[in-house]
Order: structure tokens, then sequence, then C-alpha cells
């Protein structure tokens, strides 16, 4: 590796971390943290500068995941994943949407103990082999491997979404808003799969569902009384965007500034999911906002 190692790494320690916390702000912390570490190291006896930072980034992630847990637990409503507006002049968004960290792989890693998250992401997102995990969680490659499968099991599969095109899923992500945004029950019905569910990350700070709603039914007649109960300004701006690889909407307001985002999961031909991010302690300023 010539030039500078880290600034070569930077883009993908950015995704593992943000992989492993589901925080891109909390990412960012740990991969300046790693750099800390970098900064200091004896340089010359760093035989693999990638293999160094990659390990001091997982462990860094790994106690920082450690400790979010708990607060997590005790998060008024569903704790969804920071959305990742992607930016095509960003790397790091570009780095982070190629390792196809949709939000559907996110909640599923949600499911495991940081160890297993670790080694998830490190395998099945970042393509890294046995050996470098072992060596970067301290542990036997053979055991790395039982850790994997078993975080297989529990995870489940959340990657079905991606065998439907980017056209399919931008078309019915675009229909499923404008029929949420015409009151059209019934048409949501239609777009919408029977077991769809729906989150609303409002932490207590703005109102929003605090159990996650299943069903086309529900879910359509939330939607609608959404509009019809006037929860945002009059003056909503709509912005098609891509989150985590999904299609999206963010909503703007000339007085209230940004509302939250809506992320679309399509799969199978309906909408499985739908989650929307309106904490605005969480989610301030979205990544990839231009000004």
């Amino acid at each position: 590796m010539t030039g500078d190692p880290f600034a070569a790494c930077r883009p993908r320690l950015l995704g593992i971390a943000y992989g492993m916390l589901g925080e891109l702000s909390e990412a960012e912390d740990v991969v300046q943290d790693a750099w800390l570490r970098w900064d200091g190291a004896d340089r010359e006896a760093v035989r693999n500068p990638e293999a160094f930072l990659v390990t001091v980034t997982t462990r860094l992630a790994l106690a920082r995941l450690r400790s979010a847990r708990a607060r997590r637990e005790v998060y008024v409503g569903p704790w969804l994943p920071e959305p990742l507006l992607v930016d095509p002049e960003t790397p790091e968004t570009r780095a982070i949407e190629a390792e196809r960290l949709s939000l559907a792989l996110l909640g599923a890693l949600e499911r495991l103990n940081p160890v297993e998250r670790a080694v998830l992401v490190l395998r099945d997102a970042f393509d890294l082999e046995y050996a470098e995990i072992a060596d970067a969680l301290d542990r036997s490659p053979a055991g790395v491997r039982q850790i994997a499968k078993r975080a297989r099991d529990r995870a489940g599969d959340a990657g079905r979404g991606r065998e439907v095109s980017e056209e399919e899923r931008e078309r019915l992500a675009a229909a499923f808003m404008a029929a949420s945004l015409d009151g059209d029950v019934e048409r949501l019905r239609e777009l919408l799969a029977a077991d769809a569910v729906m989150y609303s990350d409002g932490g207590g700070v703005v109102r929003a569902a605090r159990r996650p709603v299943y069903g086309a039914d529900k879910i359509a007649r939330f939607m609608v009384g959404v509009q019809r109960k006037d929860a945002f300004p009059d003056d909503p701006v709509y912005t098609p965007v891509r989150v985590n690889g999904d299609p999206g909407v963010r909503m703007d307001s000339a007085v209230e500034g940004f509302l939250g985002i809506v992320a679309v999961e399509v799969a199978e031909g309906a909408v499985q999911c739908v989650r929307f991010f309106v904490n605005p302690e969480r989610f301030p300023v979205p990544t990839g906002r231009s000004e």
C-alpha cells in the first residue's frame, strides 16, 4: 500500500464501523479514534497497515456497541439504524452503499450479539477471510466460522429485496408515496405486501407510532391518517433520495426545516417495509444533504 494507508482505508473503515454500529455519527467517531491509534503507532512495527487499521476499528466499534445496546433497550419506540443518504460526490457513502449495507440488513444485525455482528459484517459485507477476522477478534478461524454460521441463522435473509430491479423498486416506491399523499387507502393496500411492517423512529420526541404496525390494511390506514391529522406543516417539500440503496423521500419545510425521511423496502413485487425517521435528536442533519 502506497501513500497514506489511513486515507486509503478510511472509506472501508467507516463502512465497517457503520455496519457494526448502525449509526454514521458513531462510526465517524470510531474512525477518528482509529486514526489516533494509527498516529501513535510504531509504523515500522506494523507489517500490514490495512489489517492493523481494520483490527483497531473493529475492536473500537465492539466496545461502543456493547455500551450502546443498553441505551437502545430503553429507547422510546422502535430504534432504527441511522439512514444513509447516498451522496455520489462522497467516497465514504459510495463505499458503504457498495457493500450493500441496507436498512433491512442493519435491522437484522440488531438481533445479534456484538461479536456475531462483527463477524457477519466483516465476512458477508466486507469479504474478509476467516483468518483475518480471527486476528481482528483474537479468536481461532474455526471459532469464527461457527460464529458466522450461528449469526446467519439468527439474522435470517435480509437481502431478498435486492433481487428486484432498481427500476421496479423506484416505480413501486413512487406509487406508494403518491397513494399516501392522495389518501388512497385501496391503492396502498394493493401496493403493500399482506405481511408488510412499518416502523417509526420518533424516540418519544415527536409524535410517531411507538410500536411496529403490521399488515397492509393497518399500514394503509396509518399512512392516510398521518396526512389527515396534519402531522406535518402545510408547506412540506418531498425530495426523492436513495437511502442505503433503497428508494425514499426526504421531507423538509421552509419554516421548520428538516422533517424526516421515509425509506421504502420493496421485494417480490410489493412494498415489504416502510421506515419513518423523524426523531430530530437523532437525525437533525441527514447525511448527503446539500445546502
